[in-house]
Formats: C-alpha cells, structure tokens, sequence
C-alpha cells in the first residue's frame, strides 16, 4: 500500500513484526525455524534433529502428562512414531514474543499420521497448538518449554506405538 513502504508499520498502522527494518525479526524467523525444525525431525524420523530443537532440561506437558529432559521427551516421541506409517507436521499462524535472549512462541498445528503393517488401514489426525519457551542459546533457539494443547481429534490414536 502507498505511504506504508519502509515505515515499519503495517497497513492498518500497527507495527509490521515481520518488516526487514525491525531489529529483532532475524530472531523470530529463527525462533520459527526451530519450531518447524520439531516437524521436519518427526517427519523424517531424524531424532538427532531434536538436539536442535530441544535444550537438554527441557520440561514438557501434553494433556496433564510430564516429562523432563530431552532425552525421556525423545523417548516419548519415539514410543508414539517409530511404529507408526508415514505423519505430517503442518505448522502455521505462529506468534512469537521477544524478550532479549527469551521468546515464547505460539503456532497452530495440524499432524496426520498413517498406520503401519496391519494397521495401514487406520489413520490419526490430530489439530491443536504448540506453546514454546525458548532460550537464546550459543547454538542457535532451544526450546526449554513445551506444551501441546489438542483441540480436535479423528481417527484412532491406535496408529501411534509400537506394533
């Protein structure tokens, strides 16, 4: 829109978070990077990935059950996904927060997952949110607060776990 071109505000005049001339929108292009970094090592089952995703006292809640540390939060993760088909993690709408070298960040998420073996016929869907606190680390965004929040289910959670 005229008159809005480099001014860093939006066209409805409220500040534009994503203007190149906002000092900190290298930072929340980052902090979304390693948000989606989480689906892309679902996805591709590259669990290495987590590593730069997840600090190593990361503490996380999904439907009032709790894990603390990476690695038992890996293992979670990998209980429901080793057996299951093929998933997709779509992440979108994100909101992020700055705060120096803290952020919380927001983003809807909508994860279909596939049976595997005998159950190829089953699938799983899940639509909900993902709410992060992440810590500016000297590798790069870690997230050491996670929390799921479902909204929607279909399909049978049978698909996740082992065979």
């Amino acid at each position: 829109m005229a008159g809005h071109a480099n001014t860093g505000r939006s066209a409805r005049g409220g500040p534009d978070r994503y203007d190149p001339g906002v000092p900190d929108t290298d930072d929340r292009f980052d902090v979304i990077a390693t948000l989606d970094r989480y689906a892309t090592a679902l996805d591709r089952r590259s669990w290495d990935l987590l590593d730069d995703v997840f600090t190593q006292s990361v503490v996380a809640e999904w439907g009032g059950v709790y894990w603390s540390g990476r690695n038992e939060l890996v293992a979670m993760i990998r209980s429901n996904l080793d057996g299951c088909g093929p998933t997709q993690h779509l992440l979108g709408n994100y909101d992020v927060s700055l705060h120096g070298d803290r952020a919380a960040a927001t983003c809807r998420v909508r994860a279909f997952h596939i049976g595997r073996g005998d159950r190829s016929d089953r699938t799983y869907e899940l639509f909900g949110f993902y709410h992060a606190v992440l810590v500016r680390t000297d590798a790069g965004w870690r997230v050491e607060e996670w929390h799921g929040e479902t909204t929607l289910e279909l399909g049978t959670r049978d698909v996740l776990g082992s065979e």
